[in-house]
């Protein structure tokens, strides 16, 4: 890959699931054997480290020396996952714009997708509007989360139309429920998602999950990936040829 991709998963609203995609994205990245490294900064304990500690590190991104680690350090990984505490994502794009990432990457010399969480409430339609300019040029995907079972999108389909066109060629995918119990396994084994339908403890030893709850990951996993696949993230990201993947292949 000749320059270096950063993934940014935000919402400036909280509670959307910004790291349940995350983990989803480092997932993917992994069973594609792409070389991922990722930030967690819900600062100081983390919350997407617990589920993948070898590869993440907490940073406070609106400290410059933890932005230092991050921007200084793109060449280390193929791609980069900043996953964006509740309510910093429109200040995070502030200081990508201030340091001049933005700009270097309309211009080509960085890689930059903006994985954009949406909530259910009309207020979540707005950050569309302020966060539209801040990514002109650039890769801006649009997720709804179903995970949760929350009633998302009851909004008249004209008006939610009316926000989602104020950006050019985004992209749009969605998340669908995981089953409760599933989620709550997961959780409990803290775990990736690939780690649980591999059967595979924090450690990479043998565990022993059950085999409906990870049939129930392994069909929810393969349906986001089908949806990275479908918007051609990876050849954003990392342009060659995709061989589309199930997670079954990874049990």
């Amino acid at each position: 890959m000749a320059n270096p991709a950063v993934v940014l998963v935000g919402a400036d609203k909280g509670g959307v699931g910004k790291t349940t995609v995350a983990r989803t994205l480092l997932d993917y990245f992994a069973i594609r054997k792409i070389p991922a490294r990722a930030f967690d900064t819900e600062s100081p304990k983390g919350t997407l480290k617990r589920f993948h500690p070898d590869n993440t590190t907490i940073v406070d991104i609106t400290q410059v020396r933890d932005q230092m680690r991050i921007f200084d350090t793109l060449s280390e990984a193929q791609v980069t996952v900043i996953d964006v505490r509740a309510g910093l994502l429109s200040t995070t794009l502030q200081a990508l714009g201030d340091i001049g990432f933005t700009e270097a990457a309309r211009r080509g010399q960085i890689t930059f997708a903006l994985v954009h969480i949406l909530g259910p409430s009309i207020s979540s339609l707005e950050e569309i509007a302020r966060t539209a300019e801040q990514v002109t040029g650039t890769r801006y995907v649009l997720v709804r989360n179903y995970i949760n079972n929350t009633p998302f999108f009851e909004w008249d389909q004209a008006t939610y139309d009316g926000y989602f066109r104020r950006i050019k060629e985004a992209a749009e995918i969605t998340v669908p429920k995981l089953n409760e119990m599933a989620a709550e396994q997961v959780d409990l084994a803290a775990v990736g998602y690939l780690s649980f339908v591999a059967n595979k403890g924090a450690r990479g030893e043998g565990a022993s999950y059950s085999f409906v709850l990870r049939g129930y990951v392994r069909h929810w996993l393969s349906q986001i990936w089908a949806e990275y696949d479908r918007i051609k993230l990876l050849d954003t990201l990392h342009p060659r040829e995709v061989i589309p993947l199930r997670a079954r292949e990874a049990s």
